[in-house]
């Protein structure tokens, strides 16, 4: 089997990205990002650690994250079965992906920044529904933010 080795040999099979690509890739939240994120109830949280990588779908019944400022997005750790993975990999190594999946849309959002495993408990308090509140909130500060078609 003929495998690609290095960087050059793939780029003469996948040429350089198109310009439109490159566009959409920013360091902010931008008003086009902010609504896709706030209908968005879905994304896959990637992390890094030592054991390897890891990645955690997370859902809620609306907006999956809080949006706090154009740097910054808050994700609610709802219980689930105690494993914590993606959180031991978080306090080790800040590096997250966020992929949020749109429903009814053919695109995705992917976000890449560095986390913090908040415990703050007015920051926890304000995420409380039902009378209920998660153990943690995840915070994410955006490196990089770009949207992208899904393949068909």
């Amino acid at each position: 089997m003929k495998v690609i080795t290095n960087v050059e040999d793939l780029k003469a099979v996948y040429g350089e990205p198109g310009q439109t690509a490159l566009e959409k890739v920013t360091a902010h939240l931008t008003p086009a990002y902010r609504r896709m994120i706030e209908i968005s109830p879905f994304l896959a949280l990637a992390t890094v650690g030592p054991e390897g990588l890891d990645c955690s779908p997370r859902g809620d019944a609306q907006a999956v994250v809080r949006i706090a400022d154009q740097k910054t997005v808050l994700l609610p750790d709802w219980r689930g079965n105690n494993r914590v993975d993606s959180l031991i990999n978080i306090v080790r190594d800040p590096r997250v992906a966020l992929m949020f999946l749109i429903p009814g849309s053919n695109n995705a959002l992917r976000i890449n920044g560095r986390a913090v495993v908040a415990v703050e408990p007015s920051l926890l308090e304000s995420f409380a529904m039902n009378g209920k509140h998660p153990r943690s909130v995840i915070v994410v500060t955006i490196d990089e933010i770009a949207s992208s078609a899904l393949a068909h």
